[in-house]
């Protein structure tokens, strides 16, 4: 009974709240263009994908439009010296393979989640961080949300501003993860029996609280949020399951794997953010 009624105080406080449209306001960074509005991949219920900017408040947006202003970019700036500093056993830094990121890195995390062979299941860029300091600087990999792990993935994907993201669901078995991708992100759970479309799809637009409802779109991670600093997206994913007061799953589980490539793949055309800047 008092699921219930939980579940049911849930839907009255998505349904009930003020319906506001995103802004047609143009994301320009740093004298580049963002693409904020990109036509919907095929099988979506939108005709267009909208970037989170676009239902933020104003002085919140502003902050994204200056790097000087973006409470984020401090944490770039460290994922940048972690990216120079020689670790482990090999006495080898990320530069030492990659040199200069802003050429080698360029454009590259537009494209992940990607395919790895290795551990026959969908890589992103946290993971691929940890493979190479595994495998090629012999360091031990980052425990979740530590050791900076946020900060050089922030600093990677700040590589690919103003790229398109774009995930090839061709490699390996992409297609399958995609599939189970979906049915997590349509599957209500907890005690709220929420889904992720039950917020991002059915109530997209919506207040909740006083949070303006978005697509829900991950272009922008690592994030900077104002409630709680940088944020990457597993953390997000598990902050959102929490709110439906259901089992926490671990992040980089296959679950939450399969939702990344799956979200990933319904923001298309949109470009990387990182680090974008919500509330």
């Amino acid at each position: 009974m008092k699921s219930g009624l939980l579940a049911a105080a849930a839907v009255l406080a998505l349904t009930a709240g003020a319906i506001a449209d995103p802004v047609d306001d143009e994301l320009v960074i740093d004298g580049q263009e963002m693409i904020t509005r990109a036509k919907a991949p095929e099988g979506l219920p939108f005709d267009e994908v909208l970037s989170g900017w676009l239902y933020r408040e104003a002085e919140t947006r502003q902050l994204e439009e200056d790097s000087f202003e973006n409470p984020g970019m401090l944490s770039v700036e460290e994922g940048e010296e972690i990216w120079n500093t020689v670790e482990g056993t090999a006495g080898k830094s990320c530069a030492s393979c990659h040199d200069d990121a802003a050429e080698t890195m360029a454009g590259v995390a537009a494209h992940y989640p990607k395919w790895d062979p290795d551990a026959k299941r969908p890589i992103n860029i946290e993971l691929q961080i940890n493979k190479c300091r595994e495998e090629n600087m012999g360091a031990e990999p980052y425990a979740f949300d530590k050791g900076g792990q946020k900060q050089l993935t922030a600093y990677i994907k700040h590589q690919s501003l103003g790229d398109p993201v774009s995930v090839d669901l061709s490699q390996g078995d992409m297609q399958e993860w995609w599939d189970k991708g979906k049915t997590v992100y349509y599957t209500r759970t907890g005690q709220l029996n929420l889904s992720c479309a039950s917020c991002h799809e059915q109530n997209n637009g919506n207040y909740i609280r006083a949070d303006h409802l978005s697509q829900g779109q991950v272009n922008g991670f690592p994030t900077y949020r104002l409630k709680t600093g940088l944020t990457s997206l597993h953390n997000r994913f598990r902050g959102c399951v929490r709110d439906t007061r259901a089992e926490i799953p671990t992040a980089f589980s296959d679950d939450l794997m399969a939702l990344e490539t799956y979200v990933t793949w319904r923001g298309t055309g949109l470009s990387v953010e990182t680090p974008s800047v919500r509330q």
